[in-house]
């Protein structure tokens, strides 16, 4: 096992078997999102896209919680430079500006997540409010402890998600589930956030059952295993005919490439597989 380091927000561990292990290092603050954060995410997320030694992420929160949401020393200072210099956004941010493919920065510390080409799991415990459940649910699935709370918090600041929570929120909870959590910001606990679709499923030590999960998923043919995420992020978009033309195409690639061989084999033979 080996660990790049820690930059100012994340701390990075690189396991053997090709996992790799973000931990939110914030825990004074609850991981609260400041400028800080947000560019470590985003870096993480763009470093990831490109490391193709990488089989699997998770991403946790060091301390009492997973991400508490938007710091709000950061909120207090975004508006009071909103107010002193008459701009049209906070800190003279233009949202509309698209600077990363079809999000901007802000979207993308989630978005990111989904481009990265291989699963990522977030261990989520403690709270996962506003943009900090935003980027759980940027994740493939969240395994969340018991007691964790998270809630679509941003109408308490009069504002609505737009850290990508529109995007993420439509494919796991159901629509009038959706309207009720972003008109009221109700906190949701972990067994309802289960039964809701905003966490995969409850787990005891959520950081050791994702590293577990991730484990077994890096040991998968990586080939399939991108594939497979290219496939699942293209659905929502695609219609029916569409999308199984682009099953047929990604399976086209797959089938007899060395790593699909060895599949095969490593099953025909009772052994571990051993992937390019």
């Amino acid at each position: 096992m080996s660990t790049p380091g820690t930059d100012t927000r994340i701390e990075w561990t690189r396991h053997d078997n090709g996992v790799v292990h973000l931990a939110l290092a914030r825990p004074d603050k609850m991981n609260a999102l400041d400028s800080a954060m947000f560019d470590a995410l985003i870096d993480a997320g763009e470093r990831l896209k490109a490391d193709t030694g990488a089989r699997a992420v998770v991403i946790s929160g060091q301390g009492k919680a997973f991400c508490a949401g938007l710091d709000m020393q950061s909120f207090a200072g975004m508006a009071e430079r909103h107010a002193e210099d008459g701009s049209g956004g906070p800190a003279r941010t233009d949202l509309a500006v698209r600077t990363h493919g079809i999000s901007n920065a802000f979207q993308h510390v989630a978005m990111v997540w989904r481009e990265v080409p291989v699963p990522v799991i977030a261990a989520v415990h403690g709270v996962a409010f506003g943009g900090g459940l935003q980027v759980a649910l940027g994740a493939d699935l969240r395994l969340v402890a018991p007691g964790t709370r998270m809630s679509v918090m941003e109408i308490k600041w009069g504002l609505v998600p737009d850290m990508g929570g529109m995007v993420l929120l439509r494919e796991l909870v159901r629509a009038d589930l959706v309207r009720e959590l972003t008109f009221t910001g109700r906190i949701v606990e972990a067994e309802e956030a289960v039964r809701i679709g905003l966490a995969t499923r409850l787990a005891q030590d959520p950081l050791a059952e994702a590293l577990a999960l991730a484990g077994e998923m890096a040991g998968k043919s990586p080939d399939a295993i991108r594939a497979g995420k290219r496939l699942l992020n293209a659905s929502a978009a695609l219609d029916a005919a569409e999308l199984l033309m682009r099953e047929s195409v990604e399976q086209k690639a797959l089938i007899g490439r060395p790593n699909q061989v060895e599949a095969v084999q490593a099953n025909l033979h009772k052994r571990a597989p051993v992937f390019r």
